[in-house]
């Protein structure tokens, strides 16, 4: 079932059980509605890691090979209920003992996994010759039928809880097992996946040196399924989103919030390019709060095609004060996209090969950026 259809029945079903009887049957009415097999083929899996055993110290597994794309089993982590359970992760063949690499996490979109999305993204051959390690969790049905990530779930909204943790948590593994450069760890995702790389980047600033959203939502843009649904069809609805994040005993003083660069067709049906104005408008507001005023941004436009014909806009925002023009986002408007990953591979799913190059663009985004240059 694609997300149009499965929409299609969420709305009808969902307001039937709104109607007839309390928001709970609704709720299952949609998770129902939502509900489908997949079939999925993985490379070969890495024997899974041991968690650490009180009054002992486990040597860290071996670090997999460069040039690599394995499944790996993660640790087991208190919060992982019905939470994530296997990652795969790339390393690139230039990687090295000793050496620090960057590290992008990538998640991926309602009804995918991580060999579909890392195919129709090709984030991997990007990665190569960046020498960048690429992370990609995979979230089980057991945690949500669709595989979607619980992007509008308050319990999955906070740092140091839920998904959250768990995702961060995944990151931390992959720098127990490989050398990775702190001050270049970015976060991207398409979709239920895009709105969680928001929230990551939002509870997580001093972890995430870079956010990328395709197709995707602000943080906090939605509290309930209900929520989710009005959301995507419209936009976030003025208030909740703004929220601050949630105080936690290990966050960190507080930070500007990392560098976003957004993609959205401008005729997306499952989720509405409102949202990508709101990501854009929900960063400068951050950044202008933790500068203690009104966001001081130079934009700047410029417009194009991919190869392929799709038009697009492309606006950059820079801080004004910046000698060097420091780019705090770009928001990419592709005329006349739906609710793909632009440019992708026709191998994967839910991409559109004839659009501007996203992979590559939010790359070179991310390698612009890093943690030294924004504290």
């Amino acid at each position: 079932m694609d997300w149009n259809t499965a929409l299609k029945h969420l709305a009808d079903e969902a307001t039937q059980r709104v109607r007839s009887g309390p928001l709970a049957d609704a709720t299952r009415a949609i998770q129902h509605a939502l509900q489908r097999s997949a079939e999925h083929t993985t490379p070969q899996e890495a024997p899974p890691t041991l968690p650490a055993s009180t009054g002992h110290t486990t040597p860290p597994p071996p670090a997999e090979p460069a040039g690599s794309f394995t499944r790996i089993a993660t640790r087991a982590h208190p919060e992982a209920r019905h939470g994530p359970d296997h990652y795969h992760l790339y390393v690139p063949p230039g990687a090295s003992a000793g050496r620090p690499m960057p590290l992008v996490l990538m998640l991926h979109g309602c009804t995918q996994d991580p060999v579909d999305f890392a195919t129709g993204t090709g984030m991997n051959a990007a990665a190569a010759p960046a020498n960048a390690l690429v992370l990609y969790p995979e979230q089980p049905h057991s945690a949500n039928p669709n595989g979607c990530w619980n992007w509008f779930r308050p319990e999955d909204q906070h740092r140091g809880r839920g998904e959250p943790a768990l995702l961060v948590a995944m990151v931390h593994e992959v720098m127990a097992r490989h050398p990775v450069d702190t001050q270049r760890v970015y976060v991207a995702g398409l979709s239920a996946g895009g709105a969680m790389a928001a929230l990551l980047g939002r509870e997580y600033p001093d972890v995430f040196a870079a956010v990328g959203v395709h197709s995707g939502l602000q943080a906090g843009a939605a509290h309930s399924v209900m929520g989710a649904l009005s959301a995507m069809k419209t936009g976030a609805k003025p208030g909740p989103a703004t929220h601050p994040a949630a105080t936690h005993p290990d966050a960190p003083p507080a930070l500007p919030p990392p560098p976003l660069i957004v993609f959205h067709g401008d005729a997306d049906t499952t989720v509405h390019a409102h949202n990508g104005e709101q990501l854009i408008h929900a960063t400068l507001t951050a950044l202008a709060t933790a500068q203690g005023g009104e966001p001081q941004t130079v934009e700047t436009a410029h417009t194009g095609q991919s190869p392929h014909g799709q038009g697009y806009t492309r606006t950059v925002y820079a801080l004004a004060d910046s000698p060097t023009g420091t780019v705090v986002a770009e928001h990419w408007v592709l005329h006349g996209g739906g609710h793909a990953w632009a440019g992708g591979h026709a191998g994967g799913s839910h991409t559109d090969p004839g659009g501007v190059a996203a992979t590559q663009a939010m790359l070179r985004f991310f390698l612009e950026h890093s943690q030294a240059r924004r504290r």
